[in-house]
C-alpha cells in the first residue's frame, strides 16, 4: 500500500514543505479525551472536528494534503479506517436489526475525518509534544484523583462533575442505586461508568513516556507506580493484563531486563499487600482463582459469566459465519444463542450486549469477512512500523503500544464498535498512523 515513510520517491518534495498539520488539532483531540467523564460532551467535541476538519479540506479544495499528513500517513489512517469500518457496512446486508446495523455504519463515517484530525495533531514535533505530553497529563490528573478518591472515599473531580450536572438538570450523573453498589475506585468517570482501570491502562505508555523522559529512571518507576496502585484499585482484571504489557514494552527499553524483573517482582508484593487489605482486590483474585477447578460452573464464576456470552458468541459464528449478525446487533440475536436459557446470568438480567472478547466480536458480530479485514488493517500497520526507520519509532512508540496492549486478543475487551471503545482505539490507531509516517526532513534526507 506504500505506509512505509522511505517507500515514496519524493525527498525533495518533502524537504521542501515539512508536515506542519492543523496547530489546533492537538487541543481538540486532547479536548474529546479530557471530557469524556461526560460521554455526550466529548461525543459533541468528536462529531464537531470531524465537520470542522471536512469543511477546511473543502475549503482548501483539498490542496496542501501533503502539509497536513504524509502521503503514507494519509493512507495508513484511510487503510485502518477501511478496516474497522467496512465490516460493519457488509454486515448490515443481512443484519438481525437492519435498521439499528445501518445507522451505526452511516454514523461511525465521522470517524474518517476525526482520525485525520487526530493524525494531523501529531504530525509535527510541536503537535507531537503537545498531544503526547497532555494525554499525559490528563491521565496523571485523573490518576491523582482517584488517589484521593482511596484516601477521601470520593473523587474530587467527579464530584465537582456531579454538582454541576445537578444545578443544570437537577439529577447527577448517576443513580443512587449505582453510587450505593459501587465495589471498586472509580474516579472522574464515576460509579456508573466503571471504565478507569482499563481507559488508564490503555493511556499508561503516553504517562510512562513523559515521566521518562522528564526524570528518567525515577520518573518512570513514580508513575508506573501510581498507575498501577489505581488500576489494581479500580478492579477490572483485563485492565491488569493490558498494564503488564504496557509495564513490560515500555520498562523494557526504560529500564532494561534486569530492573524490570525487580519492578513485576514488587508489583507482585503490591498486589499481595492489596490483597491482604482489600476487600475489592481480594474479591477479584478469589474469584480469578475459581478458574483453576475443573468445574465448568468454577470457570463461568470466575469470568463474570463470559463463558456463557462465548458460547452464544460461538453460535452466532456458526449461523452467520460470512457477515455476522450485525454490528452491535450482539444484544438481539443473544437470546437465541444462549447457552443457557431461563437462568440468571452473572451479569444479572438482560441479555449480553456484546462479546467481551474483540476477536470474537468481530467474528460474531461481522463474520470472517470482517475479521479478515480488521487483520489487514493490522497487518498493515505492522508492515509501516517494521520499515520505520529507528526515530519514526522512538516518536510513535506509545500510541504503539498503547494500540497493541488494547487490542491483545488474549484478554477480555469493551466492545469495539461502541461510541466510547471504538472511538478510543481508532484515535489510538490515528495517533500512531500520523506520528509514525510524519515525514521530518532529517528522515528525507536519510531515507
Amino acid at each position: 500500500m506504500g505506509a512505509t515513510p522511505n517507500s515514496a520517491a519524493e525527498p525533495s518534495a518533502i524537504e521542501a514543505a515539512p508536515v506542519a498539520g492543523w496547530r489546533w488539532a492537538p487541543a481538540w483531540v486532547l479536548a474529546y479525551v479530557a471530557l469524556w467523564p461526560a460521554p455526550g460532551y466529548a461525543e459533541g467535541v468528536l462529531v464537531l472536528g470531524a465537520l470542522v476538519a471536512i469543511a477546511k479540506l473543502l475549503l482548501q479544495r483539498f490542496r496542501g494534503g501533503t502539509r497536513l499528513l504524509s502521503h503514507q500517513a494519509w493512507a495508513l489512517t484511510g487503510v485502518l479506517f477501511a478496516a474497522y469500518w467496512l465490516p460493519e457496512l457488509f454486515s448490515t446486508i443481512d443484519a438481525a436489526n437492519r435498521a439499528h446495523s445501518l445507522s451505526q455504519t452511516v454514523s461511525d463515517l465521522r470517524y474518517l475525518p476525526f482520525l485525520w484530525l487526530a493524525a494531523s495533531a501529531v504530525a509535527s514535533d510541536a503537535g507531537r509534544r503537545t498531544t503526547f505530553t497532555g494525554l499525559a497529563v490528563i491521565m496523571g490528573i485523573w490518576t491523582i484523583d482517584a488517589l484521593a478518591q482511596e484516601a477521601l472515599g470520593a473523587s474530587p473531580l467527579f464530584s465537582l462533575i456531579d454538582m454541576a450536572k445537578h444545578a443544570i438538570s437537577d439529577h447527577g450523573m448517576c443513580t443512587a442505586d449505582e453510587v450505593r453498589r459501587l465495589d471498586r475506585l472509580s474516579g472522574i468517570l464515576g460509579p456508573c461508568n466503571l471504565k478507569l482501570g482499563i481507559v488508564l491502562a490503555s493511556l499508561s505508555p503516553f504517562v510512562l513516556d513523559a515521566a521518562h523522559r522528564r526524570w528518567k529512571v525515577a520518573g518512570w518507576l513514580v508513575a508506573a507506580f501510581a498507575v498501577g496502585l489505581v488500576i489494581l484499585l479500580a478492579g477490572a482484571r483485563a485492565s491488569w493484563i493490558t498494564y503488564a504489557l504496557v509495564l513490560a514494552l515500555s520498562g523494557w527499553r526504560a529500564l532494561g531486563v534486569r530492573k524490570l524483573v525487580v519492578v513485576f517482582a514488587l508489583g507482585a508484593v503490591l498486589a499481595g499487600g492489596l490483597f491482604a487489605f482489600s476487600p475489592q482486590v481480594r474479591e477479584r483474585f478469589e474469584r480469578t482463582s475459581a478458574a483453576l477447578t475443573a468445574d465448568r460452573n468454577g470457570v463461568d464464576v470466575a469470568l463474570s459469566g463470559r463463558t456463557r456470552i462465548w458460547g452464544a458468541a460461538l453460535c452466532m459464528i456458526r449461523t452467520h459465519p460470512v457477515n455476522g449478525v450485525g454490528a452491535r446487533d450482539f444484544r438481539d440475536v443473544f437470546p437465541a444463542c444462549d447457552p443457557a436459557p431461563g437462568q440468571v446470568a452473572a451479569w444479572g438480567e438482560g441479555p449480553a450486549f456484546h462479546a467481551h472478547q474483540w476477536v470474537l466480536e468481530v467474528l460474531s458480530e461481522t463474520g470472517v469477512l470482517g475479521l479478515l479485514l480488521w487483520i489487514a488493517g493490522i497487518a498493515m500497520a505492522w508492515r509501516a512500523w517494521r520499515y520505520a526507520p529507528p526515530a519514526a519509532r522512538d516518536r510513535a512508540r506509545p500510541p504503539m503500544i498503547a494500540l497493541f496492549a488494547t487490542l491483545f486478543p488474549f484478554n477480555t475487551h469493551l466492545a469495539f464498535y461502541s461510541t466510547f471503545w471504538g472511538g478510543l482505539a481508532l484515535l489510538l490507531a490515528a495517533l500512531y498512523a500520523g506520528s509514525l509516517l510524519a515525514n521530518e526532513p532529517r528522515e528525507a534526507q536519510s531515507a
